[in-house]
Parts: structure tokens; sequence; C-alpha cells
């Protein structure tokens, strides 16, 4: 699409949606919300930037191919419900920790790093299937 106003807004506001998209996702083990939710929001985001930009600006902001941040995603989430199988714990039972930074307690779970890794198959997954649907079109 050739609008200077979609070019001259879109940088702002697909910056404000990632950001929004990382507020839910780190909201989402409290309240609904989530990995899956964020991931959408953020593939949203991305959409909106191929519209404006086209596909290869996309492709240089992700620097990573979809498939392999998809990937990613998932043996991270896999790997956070097999770390409760180490503690004899049932499978995906969320296990914590609060290691002490800079003299700050800071509580870490497996369900965050689960929810990252949903984050991360949902934007992988869908960002491949919206980049390949709009290469098609810039092809016709």
């Amino acid at each position: 699409m050739n609008s200077v106003i979609l070019r001259t807004v879109a940088p702002a506001l697909v910056s404000l949606m990632v950001l929004f998209s990382i507020f839910v996702l780190l909201r989402g083990h409290n309240e609904p919300g989530g990995g899956f939710i964020g991931g959408l929001i953020a593939v949203a985001a991305l959409s909106i930037y191929g519209i404006a930009f086209g596909v290869g600006a996309v492709r240089r902001a992700l620097y990573f191919h979809p498939i392999v941040i998809a990937g990613s995603g998932l043996l991270l989430a896999t790997v956070s419900g097999l770390v409760s199988a180490f503690f004899g714990v049932p499978f995906m039972t969320g296990l914590w920790v609060t290691p002490v930074i800079l003299g700050t307690e800071i509580p870490l779970a497996t369900v965050m790093s689960f929810d990252v890794g949903v984050y991360l198959v949902v934007v992988g997954a869908i960002g491949a299937v919206a980049l390949s649907l709009e290469e098609e079109e810039d092809e016709t």
C-alpha cells in the first residue's frame, strides 16, 4: 500500500501494539490473557507494518525466520512442562523460584516460561502464515 499517512503512523502504532502485547503476556498468569492473546496482538502489529512497508521490511525486522521463532517457542513450552517431571511432581505443575538479584527477590515460574513459549509459537506460526499470504498478494 502506498499511503503516506499509513507509513507515517505505522511505526508508532506498531510500537504501541508490541508494547501492549508484552503487557498482556506478562499480566496473563494472574489474570485473563497471556501468551496466546499477546502473540496475536504482536502478529497484528507485524501485519500492519507489513501492509505499510512490505513483507521484506517485516522479515528484516524479525531477524529470525518465523518458523525458527515458532520452534523455539515450542521447545521452551515443552521444557517448561518437563521441568516439573524432574522434580517428581505431575507434568505441567507450576514451579516457583525466587532468586535475589541486586538485593531484590524476583519470583520466576515455569508458568511464565510456558506463556513466553506460547507467545513465540503464536508469533512464529501465525506470522509465517501472514507473511506468506502477503507475499502472494505482492506477486500478483
